[in-house]
C-alpha cells in the first residue's frame, strides 16, 4: 500500500511507519457472517427442540405419542439442515 497521507506533491518527511496488516476480502467477511448467522439460526432450534424434550411430561400412558412427535420433529429439523447444507456456496470470486 501506498502511504496515503500526502495530501500535496511536496517531499516526504519520513515520519510514515510500515505496518505489516491482514486484510480480509469483502467476500470473504460476508460469507463469514452468512455462516455465523446459519450457525447462530441453527443452535437456536436446536435448544428449543432440547428445551421441549426437557421440559414436556406425558401424560399417563402416552410416553410413546409424545416420543413419536418429538422423533418427528427432530427428523424434520434434520432434514431442513441437510437442504441448507447441500445449497451450492457462493461462486469463486475473481482473483483480482
Amino acid at each position: 500500500m501506498g502511504c496515503g497521507r500526502i495530501e500535496g506533491e511536496q517531499p516526504c518527511i519520513g515520519i510514515c511507519e510500515d505496518r505489516r496488516t491482514d486484510f480480509v476480502h469483502a467476500a470473504d467477511h460476508d460469507l463469514a457472517l452468512a455462516q455465523l448467522a446459519l450457525s447462530q439460526q441453527r443452535n437456536e432450534t436446536l435448544l428449543a427442540l432440547v428445551r421441549q424434550l426437557a421440559r414436556t411430561t406425558p401424560r399417563e400412558g402416552e410416553w410413546q405419542r409424545g416420543y413419536l412427535a418429538m422423533k418427528t420433529r427432530a427428523r424434520q429439523t434434520l432434514d431442513v439442515f441437510q437442504a441448507l447444507e447441500a445449497q451450492p456456496d457462493e461462486p469463486a470470486r475473481s482473483a483480482s
